[in-house]
């Protein structure tokens, strides 16, 4: 089965802009924090020693899509799951609701990375302990 992570938060006033809606910026954070727990499901961290290198998952993509103002003590719900999993990355896909409304919609892709103090990056195949894991949800629109 593939993996869907659900994770509820209440809206804090530091989350908003002036107007008291929840500021674009802040859905990134959400959709790390989802990740993060994803990856402690499975017994990993986005940081963390492997065999004396210390591995993590930086970054490759990340964008986020807005349909509707989530507002101070709104009750988000976050739904992540794996859209895409490849030999060094994944893709994540983050939806957004308030209730049964979908108010935003976004993705992250990450690379698993030997990241070394004072060498450059690396990108290496997910340890198998962690990608023996991981399934790709079946893709919704197949053509």
């Amino acid at each position: 089965m593939a993996y869907e992570y659900h994770s509820r938060r209440c809206i804090e006033f530091e989350d908003t802009d002036a107007a008291g809606i929840v500021h674009f910026a802040r859905f990134h954070v959400f959709m790390e924090q989802a990740e993060h727990q994803f990856l402690r499901s499975l017994g990993a961290s986005v940081h963390m020693e492997i065999d004396g290198e210390l591995i993590s998952w930086p970054r490759l993509a990340s964008s986020c899509e807005f349909f509707h103002p989530v507002r101070f003590e709104d009750e988000l719900e976050v739904r992540l799951s794996v859209r895409r999993k490849g030999n060094k990355a994944i893709t994540y896909e983050c939806e957004f609701f308030v209730g049964e409304e979908k108010v935003a919609q976004g993705d992250i892709t990450s690379v698993c990375c030997v990241c070394n103090p004072g060498e450059k990056l690396r990108a290496i195949p997910m340890p198998s302990f962690i990608g023996d894991k991981i399934e790709q949800r079946p893709d919704p629109d197949p053509s």
